[in-house]
């Protein structure tokens, strides 16, 4: 049977702004996936359709599930908020279909219907910030290295692109949009004007207007799309301006225009053009002495005129394009580090906190979290000298973010010590490694459990010199659920080599982004321990206070 995937970018989510083939595809189709908060915005449209709903960083099962039912003759909607083809959906359903030897012709059929892009409708609510060349740049390191963003960053600004931000911020991902901002003042002054736009066209739609310097004092999260504007974007009232470029050849406040039609394209009269700088060339090479008929003044080369041009522009013109990047002083950078008094020891002393306060600063800031570590953000340009500081004061200091992270109870404020240089050991092979998800090793002292070590990725329980392993634990969402205990009584030098090797595998193995919960479930064994399916949940209502 012959099926179908259709991939559906719905704009937006007001319904006068997605396009009536979109409409029409999700009508006729059998089957609508997505992320369920794109299913949600959509829901007016639907009628007898199926279902399939998933959560975020559900991407790829999404895009298999698809090209699964299509194979069997289903006509599939995959749906995505913005244009499918702008870090949509659209790409990875294709990336499946080849995985699976499909070409152009073959079943299922593949169709991608656009939609409008943030980039676009964050614009019109903001004026017309990208009416000269602009780009799209997702703040997402999640797939895509931190180091290639950079670059990409700072080739846009460095070019004088109006750069519009994806995905700039998250519960996690704070630091990017903070280097962004510090790479782009390089090149921009701090007046240039920022538009950011939450949830455009939606009931929570809100719209800020600010600049380069002030834009991080603002909230800015998931939902937020940051519009930067270039060397010659100007606000006007409310307004977000990118001019093109016209008033160089035109004037604007009259209708009566210096250069008539015929005249408007001849080199001379657009001496920053390509074809004026090769003309120039051409008469310097044909006649090295006199000046050229084509010489817009007198004893001028067109590209003299135009340096010159710019020069008066950038005095009496707002927004003339700068030829060399701006000479600014680079700000600090964020530096943020994770910060504990060691594995075991869950004390810091009173020279220990003065010190962190002192380092983070009145712009600084200490965070607690529940992997017994503070997270120590500060503005610094000397992050080694930081680090060495810490250490020097007998603090462990380690990454943050998709790391590896070793959380052990106190040992009983130390009295069961038998356990305590096998947590060390582990922490100092494994603690602070990336991983493509944060992975929790947890360490109980004792039998006793009563830290609950097991609740977490990777569960260790020491008892009697020897250790029980539980693997796949989660900690939150609605399937929490505590690890499978996947062996017993583990000699206790046998474990930080087995923790090494556990960890290789997910290194090596695990998908962009997957958790090891997922992983586990996913290859079904590591290191000969095999994954268990939990027994299904039973809800019964019962009765109050029972």
């Amino acid at each position: 049977m012959d099926g179908r995937i259709i991939v559906v970018g719905f704009g937006p989510g007001a319904f006068e702004h997605i396009t009536e083939r979109a409409r029409t595809a999700i009508q006729e189709s059998d089957v609508i996936i997505g992320y369920n908060t794109y299913v949600d915005l959509i829901r007016g449209l639907l009628t007898t359709q199926d279902i399939v709903r998933t959560g975020m960083t559900e991407e790829v099962s999404r895009a298999q599930k698809a090209v699964d039912l299509a194979a069997s003759g289903k006509t599939v909607a995959v749906i995505s908020s913005g244009d499918a083809g702008v870090y949509g959906m659209a790409g990875l359903v294709y990336e499946v279909l080849i995985e699976r030897g499909w070409h152009q012709g073959d079943n299922p059929a593949v169709e991608v219907i656009p939609g409008i892009s943030a980039i676009n409708s964050c614009a019109a609510l903001l004026g017309a910030p990208i009416m000269h060349d602009a780009c799209t740049i997702s703040l997402s390191d999640h797939l895509t290295p931190w180091e290639v963003i950079e670059r990409r960053i700072e080739a846009a600004a460095a070019a004088d692109f109006v750069i519009a931000l994806y995905n700039p911020k998250s519960g996690r991902r704070t630091r990017q949009i903070a280097e962004t901002q510090r790479i782009v003042l390089k090149y921009r002054p701090p007046e240039t004007p920022v538009g950011l736009v939450k949830s455009a066209y939606r009931d929570r739609q809100h719209v800020v207007r600010t600049n380069l310097g002030e834009m991080l004092t603002h909230d800015i999260g998931m939902l937020t799309t940051v519009i930067i504007g270039n060397a010659s974007t100007f606000y006007y009232d409310d307004l977000m301006v990118t001019p093109r470029g016209y008033q160089r050849k035109y004037t604007l406040n009259t209708a009566e225009q210096r250069l008539r039609p015929g005249e408007r394209l001849r080199p001379e009269n657009e001496p920053w053009s390509l074809n004026a700088a090769t003309q120039s060339e051409h008469n310097s090479t044909q006649s090295p002495v006199g000046p050229s008929t084509s010489t817009p003044a007198k004893d001028q080369s067109p590209r003299a005129f135009a340096e010159a041009a710019l020069r008066r522009l950038s005095g009496t013109v707002q927004g003339a394009i700068p030829q060399t990047p701006r000479a600014a002083t680079v700000p600090a950078a964020i530096f943020e580090v994770a910060v504990s008094p060691g594995v075991a020891n869950k004390k810091f002393t009173s020279a220990q906190l003065v010190l962190l306060a002192q380092l983070a600063g009145e712009g600084g800031e200490l965070e607690y979290t529940t992997a017994h570590q503070l997270i120590l953000r500060t503005m610094t340009t000397e992050a080694e000298e930081v680090v060495a500081t810490l250490r020097e004061h007998h603090l462990t200091v380690l990454p943050v973010g998709d790391v590896i992270k070793v959380k052990a109870c106190d040992f009983c404020d130390g009295e069961k010590f038998e356990g305590i240089p096998y947590a060390q050991d582990i922490a100092n092979r494994l603690a602070g490694l990336s991983v493509e998800k944060e992975l929790r090793i947890g360490f109980n002292g004792c039998a006793m459990a009563c830290y609950g070590a097991v609740n977490e990725d990777i569960g260790l329980v020491f008892r009697k010199g020897k250790f029980d392993l539980f693997l796949g634990g989660k900690t939150t969402g609605r399937n929490a659920a505590p690890g499978t205990r996947v062996a017993e009584g583990i000699p206790a030098e046998e474990v930080p080599d087995l923790m090494e090797r556990i960890i290789a595998r997910y290194r090596e193995d695990a998908f962009p982004g997957e958790r090891f919960h997922k992983f586990f479930q996913r290859v079904g064994e590591i290191e000969g321990f095999v994954h268990q399916d939990r027994p299904a949940i039973v809800i019964a209502d019962s009765v109050c206070g029972s």
